[in-house]
């Protein structure tokens, strides 16, 4: 029996294809619309599991093709995260015979498609149900990672995602001295459609790491939100997680983990690191003229839209580049705008990991460093303001200074 599925983020399709040709179908994916009708006729389906929200060509567009060119009875299943009533009764009334909500189960999936198609006569019997979920957006992760040997927990990334099918993971090698490269060779072998491997030659720092990893992930188009997290999971995945569902069903542009105490939370600080964390923040909070409990926590997931303003240029400081993103948007949007759009999701669970690489002393310079972002992005403030007064007068602000003696 074959199926024909078409979706135009492959992080779905994956684990979808996968488990089908377990259960004994033949499939075919695409990750076009206008690909899925042109293969339609020459693969012959008895099946059609699509996408509806999908750049160029819409998913309705290959329902249409079926059953108003084609007048053929394929079935066809739907699988989107558009939940829009009108939209699905727009499906039926084409014809579809399925609609499924992303997320979903996996499991789920294949059991319509057996009533939708039946079995295949050879299926394979020996399925384990590890309880995949097809989500409804794709989020890249970027880790970066400097002789991280001891402390990777590569069990808690394989589990992760091996049951959320649309993460895909970007480890950045930030010039390691130990073995952290072979590991990351390790983790990703066989995994190759979710797990990345960006090498940095020398140490760059954890800000270029990171930097470098956003501007990496953000050239793969089926990713929806971009964000990066510790590599010692100080900030657990499944808190990442929650993060991504509350920018995914909010206007929000960038949602950043909170360290702040709260019931029911499991929050673990030294108590050195406490007050030292407490003066920073204050500090932090004077320059950014926003209300952040705290900006450092090392869990962030941004939008697409604001990726080029937060990542393209380098960072003046080696630790608080959290800053600098939020002192960039500041400045791009507006600080009212910006307020709308930053969004701190206080997480369940946060522990300092033993091995930190920022101690003590290294926690103090960062007030210096705090000095240097408010001189250097004051200055660019001001170059923007001076700006912004001649284009409302009308004037050129790139003209070049009237040299003296100067005939006109």
């Amino acid at each position: 029996m074959r199926v024909l599925a078409i979706d135009d983020q492959k992080l779905v399709l994956i684990p979808l294809s996968l488990r089908l040709e377990e259960l004994g179908y033949l499939v075919l994916t695409e990750t076009s619309a206008k690909k899925g009708i042109e293969v339609y006729d020459s693969f012959k389906p008895d099946l059609v599991i699509v996408d509806l929200m999908m750049p160029q060509v819409s998913g309705m567009e290959v329902v249409k093709y079926i059953r108003n060119v084609k007048k053929e009875t394929t079935p066809i299943m739907v699988l989107s995260g558009n939940t829009d009533a009108s939209t699905i009764v727009r499906g039926f009334d084409l014809g579809i015979n399925d609609y499924m909500k992303k997320p979903l189960s996996l499991v789920e999936v294949c059991a319509r498609v057996k009533l939708l198609i039946g079995a295949p006569v050879k299926r394979n019997q020996q399925i384990i149900n590890k309880g995949i979920i097809i989500q409804k957006r794709c989020v890249g992760v970027v880790i970066p990672c400097y002789n991280e040997a001891k402390r990777l927990l590569s069990k808690e990334f394989i589990s992760f995602i091996t049951k959320n099918s649309g993460y895909r993971l970007c480890f950045v090698n930030d010039g390691s001295l130990d073995n952290t490269a072979e590991i990351l060779i390790n983790l990703r072998k066989g995994r190759e459609d979710y797990i990345t491997v960006y090498t940095c030659k020398k140490n760059v720092g954890k800000a270029e790491a990171v930097r470098k990893g956003m501007l990496h992930m953000a050239k793969q188009l089926d990713l929806d939100y971009i964000g990066f997290l510790d590599a010692d999971l100080s900030t657990g995945l499944n808190d990442f997680d929650h993060l991504v569902s509350v920018i995914e069903n909010s206007k929000y542009k960038v949602v950043s983990g909170s360290r702040i105490r709260r019931m029911g939370a499991n929050i673990k600080k030294e108590s050195s690191r406490r007050f030292i964390s407490w003066s920073i923040n204050f500090i932090i909070r004077k320059i950014l003229s926003l209300d952040f409990k705290d900006t450092q926590c090392g869990a962030k997931i941004f939008h697409k839209d604001v990726l080029e303003v937060s990542f393209k240029d380098k960072f003046i400081t080696k630790w608080i580049f959290d800053v600098e993103v939020f002192r960039r948007i500041t400045l791009y949007y507006g600080l009212n705008k910006a307020k709308k759009i930053f969004y701190e999701q206080p997480l369940k669970r946060w522990v300092h990991a033993e091995g930190s690489k920022l101690s003590t002393k290294d926690s103090i310079k960062i007030i210096g460093q705090l000095i240097q972002v408010a001189w250097y992005y004051r200055k660019r403030k001001v170059k923007r303001a001076e700006r912004s007064s001649f284009e409302k007068r009308g004037e050129n602000y790139f003209v070049l200074p009237r040299l003296k003696n100067a005939k006109v």
